[in-house]
């Protein structure tokens, strides 16, 4: 599996460099090393470009940063340079290049051999046999990636289960993958109708650490980019905080919830039994540990619904201290509810298959 990354997004044609300069430094603190930079606006001519562009460029290298330039067609007509040559983006200090349009298969293969080792960057938006096509033609696969499009407007982002297919046709392929998701506090995109830029409708009007926690969960996106400029200092943090490796459940403790079940909850690693039930994640292995710790019965009484998480108390005998997360809602009051999973990360609970691992972070605590 390919290491995932996290990446912002700058548009110089949109702001400038100074205050791009410093997102970048506030997005490297907090573990982000991808950049995405959009070129598709371009007008000032080749050494303007040249100037404003690299420079930039050599400052997010500088800390570390990967930066894949956005280009169309009409920015070669602009600057009078050809895709058979990429000599322009190779100065400017580029990684890659993303194609905002395709050609015939051929070319993008014939690409991804440049002598400069730049990585050739795929849309990924579409369900079709585009990828086949070009590795028919024999591409050199390490320089070949792929990327979703945003969608500025409202309503017009990617369903999920499209999403889904366009991304298995990457992933099962070997190629990098990755997705935006919104920040919002981000004002800054290419056009002038900014709704918010997310690959997913879904997560228009999420948060931009549960949305990448989301797309990590679904196992076909490696690197997930904030889409608008600038994200908040306090949006990176809780993006660069997340676990990109396994869900971690942000949990609302109940009040009365104890200390031996904060410390079963927060202190241990959890996963999913591999013998699985419909009513409840099961994670058993915690009440070994914790058998001989008392666990009286509180908020055991209320029906529990999807996403509370319960604690057996002292009257479930050899159940005492396992951990289960609510899928279906029942009543039991051998069970302490000890907290809730946050709203907006009810969605991951589809993700947490036979033998899933998983762990959790107190809300209060990331506040």
């Amino acid at each position: 599996m390919t290491k995932r990354q996290l990446g912002i997004s700058v548009y110089p044609d949109h702001s400038n460099i100074e205050d791009d300069k410093a997102y970048l430094a506030l997005a490297q603190k907090y573990g982000f090393s991808r950049i995405f930079m959009s070129m598709l606006e371009v007008t000032e001519g080749k050494e303007n470009v040249q100037a404003k562009f690299k420079g930039l460029i050599d400052y997010g290298k500088s800390l570390g940063f990967e930066t894949i330039l956005d280009v169309a067609p009409s920015i070669f007509e602009e600057l009078e340079i050809s895709y058979d040559d990429l000599t322009f983006f190779h100065e400017l200090g580029a990684d890659g290049i993303r194609l905002d349009l395709g050609f015939d298969g051929n070319k993008e293969a014939m690409l991804t051999y440049n002598p400069f080792g730049l990585a050739i960057e795929l849309n990924m938006s579409n369900d079709v046999a585009y990828l086949d096509n070009i590795l028919t033609y024999q591409a050199n696969i390490p320089f070949l990636y792929g990327c979703h499009n945003f969608y500025p407007q409202e309503g017009t982002g990617l369903p999920y289960d499209f999403f889904m297919q366009c991304s298995r046709r990457f992933k099962e392929k070997g190629i990098r993958t990755a997705a935006f998701v919104t920040a919002e506090s981000g004002n800054i995109g290419p056009w002038d109708i900014n709704d918010g830029l997310p690959t997913l409708e879904m997560h228009r009007h999420l948060p931009a650490d549960a949305a990448a926690k989301h797309l990590f969960a679904t196992g076909v996106i490696d690197d997930v980019i904030i889409g608008n400029a600038y994200a908040s200092e306090a949006e990176l943090a809780a993006m660069g905080a997340i676990d990109r490796y396994q869900t971690s459940f942000t949990i609302e403790f109940a009040s009365e919830a104890n200390d031996v079940e904060r410390q079963i909850v927060l202190n241990e690693q959890h996963y999913r039994r591999g013998d699985i039930t419909s009513r409840m994640i099961r994670s058993t292995e915690v009440r070994k540990k914790y058998k001989h710790e008392a666990n009286p019965a509180h908020d055991q009484l209320a029906t529990f619904q999807r996403g509370d998480v319960v604690i057996g108390n002292d009257g479930f005998g050899k159940y005492k201290n396992e951990l289960q997360v609510v899928l279906e809602p029942h009543a039991d009051e051998r069970k302490n509810k000890v907290g809730q999973i946050a709203a907006s990360d009810l969605l991951l609970l589809d993700f947490i298959h036979p033998w899933s691992k998983f762990t959790f972070t107190d809300k209060k605590g990331m506040s």
